[in-house]
């Protein structure tokens, strides 16, 4: 009997769309959607990197510029209205309201000092949400893609009971197909979460580098207007 169980089992298909096609319709809808949370998140993971790997690159094309020593009139009137990199779109916010606040007559309106700083904020809450965006995607499949393996397991075994209660039957051939998909949802969950888990950490403190990059420049160059503003 024992020898007839084995033959049986082994007779079935175990492989990843054997398993997938066997499952139910809620489960084969879990696994589904846990495939497409996967691509979705290896897709910002790696724009995310380029971007990334970008701004950096941007920052530090610009800091030479920027410590040069040319006059920042003229690295203003070289960057132009439409500047593209990050830190460049920080600098111009900063230089065209250190413009704006010249009277016709060449002083300066009262308050300049905090409008600047303002402008630069903005321009750099602006490009950290850009650099920051997809990173809520990742955060919510490494918390919720467990989660939902689960629910497609627990339905899984759950109608794999029934199947032993319709055959009265609880030999391998009947059990171990049914448990075998419930589990390849838990197991795509977790290869969904891990992986979204680990670069979301991995991306919010590379962007927290990057910001923190940008607001040092902000300060640096707040400082220089400061000392003009003074004299």
């Amino acid at each position: 009997m024992e020898t007839e169980t084995l033959a049986a089992a082994q007779a079935i298909d175990f492989s990843i769309w054997a398993l997938f096609f066997r499952a139910t319709l809620i489960v084969k809808l879990v696994i589904l959607l846990l495939l497409a949370a996967s691509f979705y998140s290896w897709a910002i993971i790696v724009a995310k990197f380029r971007q990334y790997r970008r701004a950096r690159a941007e920052a530090s094309v610009f800091d030479r510029a920027f410590w040069s020593g040319d006059p920042l009139d003229e690295l203003f009137d070289e960057v132009g209205p439409t500047p593209r990199g990050s830190p460049e779109k920080v600098f111009a916010a900063g230089m065209l309201e250190w413009r704006r606040s010249h009277r016709a007559d060449g002083g300066l309106i009262a308050g300049a000092g905090s409008r600047i700083d303002r402008s630069m904020d903005v321009a750099i809450a602006k490009e950290a949400e850009k650099l920051n965006r997809g990173l809520p995607f990742l955060a919510t499949v490494a918390s919720s893609a467990p989660f939902i393996g689960l629910f497609g397991t627990v339905w899984g075994i759950m109608h794999s009971f029934i199947e032993i209660a319709q055959h009265e039957n609880t030999n391998l051939a009947v059990v171990a197909p049914g448990i075998a998909e419930a589990l390849f949802a838990t197991g795509l969950g977790l290869m969904a979460a891990i992986p979204a888990l680990i670069f979301y950490n991995k991306l919010t403190a590379d962007s927290d580098g990057v910001v923190a990059g940008w607001e040092a420049f902000a300060d640096e160059f707040a400082t220089i207007l400061s000392r003009q503003l003074d004299s």
